[in-house]
Parts: structure tokens; C-alpha cells; sequence
């Protein structure tokens, strides 16, 4: 007998994440679902460390010969999962006790078809990022998130969502060109949204993410790839699918149009550095405004120059 759900998890360089996930899932307070890990590209020994799991979970394991990207590598989850549910998770996820059974059950209680988003909360380590913009920020975004109206919700397909299997089959799953960071996800909910699928959002599927922006470096430069992964969704959907972002008016916009010109990977880490080292001895709301500029500015000169973050992922 198939199980209910099927929990897909794209993962490339993900030895040390997925431990905290797998172990969550093995906690889960049911027992109807199966765990599809899909390796895209084994850099670390990931696919040792999941055999290492196989007598602890219902887990199946997908390994690609080299990295062919998050699209590839969630389509092929799919394609191998037996559950009517496919539930989506990112490898550096920790979800609750309920995470699985509330999936299903949204899914169960639902009139017709619909996506489930399940937000994330950030858990970060005490860092200068974190204390003075990392943690205030994403409570603003969970916040905002639940205010969202639901022609709306669409924007927040990301790492914790469910959607049944035959709608994703439908849709014809993750489209492939996207290979910068980021951006598959929300192509995928605005194809789910065009399609007239509801996407609902589900304040009781919260999961810790153990994410990699810890310091303004990091963050600021996957700001600049986010905004260069836009190209695609804008040269597929165009731009009535979503706004063009802009640097704002006043003078805090003219600062971030200015910032924008001059960032690239390496001004941003430079940038990045300087930022976390006198964060700490500054006012906090100076330190966060520093902050909000690099990662404003990083994330509008993606979307103008995308070509200054062209690598794939």
C-alpha cells in the first residue's frame, strides 16, 4: 500500500544539514509517508551518510553523476515518489512532530485542489547579521506572509510545500532553466496560481531552517543571485507576472540605486566583512540600515545586471 505522502528533499554538498532533518522526520507522529532524498551530485559522501539511515526511515535515495540542479533533482524526486502527496522540503529544514500529518491533513480537509505553503522561521547563531537585521527581518517577513491576500500567496512557494502529485504532473513539474539561486520555487507557484490552484498558507506547518545567511557577506551575495535568477521568470512570465523592482524614491532609494551600480560578488563581501566587524560597536539601528543597503542594493543590481551572478546551482 502506497503511503500518503511523499517527502521530496533536493540536496548538493548536504552531509552536514541533512542529519537534523532526517532525524526530525524520524520523530514525525506518523508513520504514513516515505522520504525521497534526491543527491545532486555527491560532493561530501552525502549518499554514505543516507545509507546510514536507511533501517531508521522509509527512505529512498536518488544520486545524479554530476550537479543538474534543484529543478532536475525535484522532478526526479516526484517522478520516483509512490505518495498522493508530495511534500517538498529543503535539506536544511527542521520540522516539527506534525509536520507530515498537517500536510495531509490540509490536503484532506480542502473543498478542491490546493498548494500548502508552510512558512520557515531562521535559527541563527549569534552573530553581528543576526542581532542587528537577521532576526527583526524575518519576523517582518513572517508577518507580512500571513497578511498576504491569497491572489498573492503564490510568492511564498519555497521550502516547505505540498501539492498533490497529480496537479504537479500536471503542471509538468519544475521547469529546468532555472539553474542560478533560487526562483524555481516561485515559478512554480505562479504556474499553480495561473492554473487556479489555491495556494494556502499554514501558520501551523512552521519549521526552523538552519540556514547558510549567517553574516552580511553571505547574505548580501545570494541577495545579488536571487535578484539575477529573476531574468528567467521575467523572460518566461514577463514582466506583468511581477512588478520590476526598483531602488524606491526619496533619499534611502537614491542610496541603494547608488549601491547597486557598484555591486558585485566581491564588493559585496568586502562590504559584507567591514559591516559585521563594526556592527557590533555601532548602534544597532545604524548596523541594521548598513545591512539593509547591502542586501537592497545587492538584490536590485541583480535583477538590472544579472550577469555579475551568472553561476549555476
Amino acid at each position: 500500500m502506497n503511503p500518503a505522502a511523499s517527502i521530496v528533499v533536493p540536496t548538493r554538498g548536504g552531509a552536514k544539514r541533512l542529519p537534523v532533518l532526517l532525524r526530525a522526520l524520524s520523530l514525525q507522529d506518523t508513520d504514513d509517508f516515505e522520504v525521497v532524498v534526491v543527491v545532486d551530485g555527491d560532493i561530501d559522501g552525502t549518499a554514505r551518510l543516507l545509507d546510514s539511515w536507511s533501517d531508521r526511515l522509509p527512505l529512498r535515495t536518488i544520486v545524479f553523476p554530476e550537479n543538474l540542479g534543484r529543478s532536475a533533482a525535484l522532478n526526479a524526486g516526484a517522478d520516483l515518489a509512490s505518495g498522493e502527496i508530495l511534500i517538498r522540503s529543503d535539506d536544511d529544514l527542521e520540522p516539527g512532530f506534525g509536520f507530515v500529518r498537517g500536510h495531509i491533513a490540509h490536503h484532506s480537509h480542502a473543498t478542491g485542489p490546493i498548494g500548502v505553503v508552510g512558512l520557515t522561521t531562521n535559527h541563527y547563531p549569534d552573530t553581528p547579521f543576526a542581532r542587528a537585521y537577521g532576526r527583526a527581518a524575518d519576523r517582518r517577513f513572517i508577518r507580512d506572509a500571513l497578511r498576504l491576500p491569497e491572489h498573492s500567496t503564490w510568492r511564498l512557494w519555497a521550502a516547505n510545500v505540498s501539492v498533490s502529485k497529480i496537479i504537479h504532473r500536471n503542471l509538468g513539474g519544475y521547469d529546468s532553466r532555472y539553474r542560478r539561486y533560487g526562483w524555481e520555487d516561485v515559478d512554480f507557484g505562479y504556474r499553480l496560481h495561473a492554473a487556479g490552484v489555491r495556494v494556502v498558507v499554514a501558520p501551523d506547518l512552521m519549521a526552523i531552517h538552519h540556514g547558510a545567511s549567517t553574516t552580511t557577506a553571505v547574505r548580501t551575495v545570494r541577495a545579488l543571485h536571487s535578484g539575477s535568477a529573476r531574468e528567467t521568470f521575467v523572460g518566461i512570465h514577463g514582466t506583468q507576472a511581477l512588478p520590476e523592482p526598483s531602488a524606491g524614491g526619496g533619499a534611502w532609494g537614491l542610496i541603494v540605486g547608488a549601491g547597486a551600480r557598484f555591486a558585485t560578488t566581491r564588493t559585496l563581501r568586502a562590504y559584507g566583512a567591514a559591516v559585521d566587524t563594526i556592527a557590533p560597536f555601532v548602534p544597532i539601528k545604524l548596523a541594521e540600515k548598513l545591512i539593509a543597503l547591502g542586501v537592497e542594493s545587492a538584490g536590485l543590481a541583480g535583477a538590472q545586471r544579472p550577469e555579475r551572478a551568472s553561476e549555476d546551482f
